[in-house]
């Protein structure tokens, strides 16, 4: 059991399937390099999408949002190829890290810096140094939480920390924007059931439940489906593609990697039609800051 809230740790039979499925031979050390492997193999193998959430929302089901269990979040991802949004990913990526021994607990920030609780994360705490390991922004490497800027400068996933007062501000630059997003670091630490009542209240509204969104990390390259433009970015550049409906099913099974039989069920559900309809909101304000490499 997790010393923070009484959530279960996953059972040593699905923790090294799991392990097993991201390419390991043996378990990751609870260390830095253990860290670094463990979170390289995540952002490498497991895709931050909408699919499941998606499916659920059409469902009109009064159940809970899928994933939000880890056991049923890995389950998924073993068998389809699945991932999901920050919530249900951060606490999976959490229950994980618990149960191969390292110390960590979840947190949560503000996307895009604008005073409202919306995202989930994982902060790692190691010989007295403290990192961040974020199961869906991806950033490839955990990332420290000091006092101190701190700039990766890799061309394709290209993150920085900034301290501000008691928090931190992280940077980074996804596809499809060029622009660099603010996160704000503003609960830490938080239980289970905040993220699930985060993931709850992203039910009736939330930048995920209408247009499909996948993206995978692979090497030097980042793929990202918005909508039914295919974007990817590599040290060359971005470059994007708008896709018709069968390619829009088919780059969901060959490049983000999820089963045929979910995609089926995705398009059952109404998730193909929703992602070509005109957006049901207005587009967010433009970013204005900048990262620290910037200014």
């Amino acid at each position: 059991m997790s010393s923070q809230d009484n959530s279960i740790i996953l059972g040593s039979e699905l923790r090294d399937r799991v392990t097993e499925r991201l390419g390991f031979s043996s378990a990751p050390s609870p260390n830095f390099s253990g860290l670094k492997a463990l979170y390289g193999a995540w952002c490498a193998n497991v895709p931050f999408d909408n699919v499941c959430k998606m499916i659920a929302l059409r469902a009109g089901s009064d159940l809970p949002l899928p994933g939000m269990q880890a056991e049923e979040f890995f389950e998924i991802w073993l068998t389809h190829g699945a991932g999901g949004t920050c919530w249900a990913m951060s606490n999976a990526l959490l229950e994980l890290a618990l149960s191969l021994g390292f110390k960590a607990h979840r947190i949560a920030g503000c996307m895009n810096d604008r005073g409202i609780i919306n995202h989930g994360s994982v902060r790692v705490t190691i010989e007295g140094s403290e990192w961040l390991v974020d199961a869906s922004v991806h950033t490839n490497v955990p990332l420290p939480l000091n006092d101190e800027v701190f700039v990766n400068s890799d061309p394709v996933v290209a993150a920085e920390v900034e301290p501000a007062g008691a928090t931190h501000v992280i940077w980074w630059n996804p596809p499809p924007s060029s622009a660099y997003r603010p996160c704000r670091l503003l609960a830490d630490p938080v239980d289970y059931a905040y993220y699930l009542a985060a993931y709850e209240r992203s039910r009736a509204r939330g930048p995920f439940n209408q247009w499909l969104f996948a993206r995978h990390n692979r090497p030097g390259e980042v793929l990202v489906l918005f909508g039914h433009t295919r974007f990817s970015k590599t040290a060359d550049g971005l470059q994007d593609r708008d896709l018709s409906p069968e390619e829009v099913i088919e780059a969901l099974h060959e490049d983000i990697g999820i089963s045929q039989e979910l995609v089926e069920q995705w398009v059952w559900a109404g998730g193909l039609k929703t992602t070509f309809e005109p957006s049901l909101g207005p587009k967010p304000p433009p970013i204005m800051q900048k990262p620290p490499s910037m200014r």
